[in-house]
């Protein structure tokens, strides 16, 4: 569940080190030794391809320790569906699973 000021943050490419999907962004939070990270990376690629204006950013948490503290992200990996707007609209953790990852751009687009 998305807290209030979570749903109001809006993040964009200075944020995320990347351009954002036009019409929404799959954003991975991943570690360097993080096994599941792997398999998610695959599956939000494969999602992005799939859908037109999405993409697929995937940020490195050691790396972005200021990100990932403002944000709350507790374990890896995390993915979050933003919207256009750059709003998160979902938040999971854990690997997730194609259909649901699809399904939560729903939300998004």
């Amino acid at each position: 569940m998305l807290g209030q000021e979570e749903a109001r943050t809006r993040l964009g490419a200075a944020e995320l080190g990347a351009e954002p999907g036009a019409r929404a962004s799959l954003v991975q939070f991943s570690s360097a030794f993080c096994q599941p990270c792997r398999a998610t990376r695959r599956i939000l690629a494969e999602v992005a391809a799939m859908v037109d204006g999405v993409a697929h950013i995937e940020i490195d948490a050691e790396e972005r320790l200021d990100l990932v503290r403002t944000l709350g992200i507790e374990k890896t990996p995390t993915v979050l569906v933003l919207d256009a707007a750059g709003r998160i609209v979902r938040r999971a953790a854990g690997m997730p699973r194609k259909v649901d990852v699809i399904a939560a751009l729903g939300a998004a687009v």
